[in-house]
């Protein structure tokens, strides 16, 4: 089950650097690539406005 960025994301980065397989790619908001999340958390745990969910 991978997460989910909401529209709440205010691209800041922060996530980007916390992935470990590099499955999160940068836009007006952040966008994470089902296929290669292996949820583990670490992005929403660092996610400073909460927009980062689990499926």
């Amino acid at each position: 089950m991978a997460h989910r960025i909401t529209e709440d994301c205010t691209a800041c980065g922060t996530c980007i650097d916390e992935c470990p397989v590099d499955a999160i790619s940068a836009g007006d908001i952040y966008v994470i690539d089902a296929d290669e999340c292996i949820d583990c958390g670490a992005c929403a745990a660092v996610c400073p406005v909460g927009a980062i969910l689990a499926e």
